[in-house]
């Protein structure tokens, strides 16, 4: 904001990145249980290995707490005063 971006354009920075890394970690994750049916077989009662639903609603969970996680420090950076912070020692 120092330099002229606006609160929203911070914003949506602050969290384009942070759900970009934690989009992948259910992603990658969702691909690692599905490659680990065979070992994840034996630890399952009363659900399928690739039971699309149990995975959707998992990924579902963990994309609504990272933009919970995201939301705070967006908000806080959108908030600071940009003369305050350059003045920082």
């Amino acid at each position: 904001m120092a330099l002229g971006a606006d609160r929203m354009g911070v914003r949506r920075m602050v969290l384009g990145q942070g759900m970009r890394l934690s989009l992948s970690g259910p992603a990658l994750g969702m691909i690692a249980a599905l490659l680990s049916t065979r070992f994840l077989t034996g630890f399952l009662y009363g659900v399928e290995p690739n039971d699309p639903a149990t995975l959707l609603m998992v990924g579902a969970v963990f994309v609504k707490v990272s933009v919970a996680a995201c939301l705070a420090p967006a908000r806080r950076a959108t908030v600071v005063d940009p003369v305050r912070v350059l003045k920082a020692e």
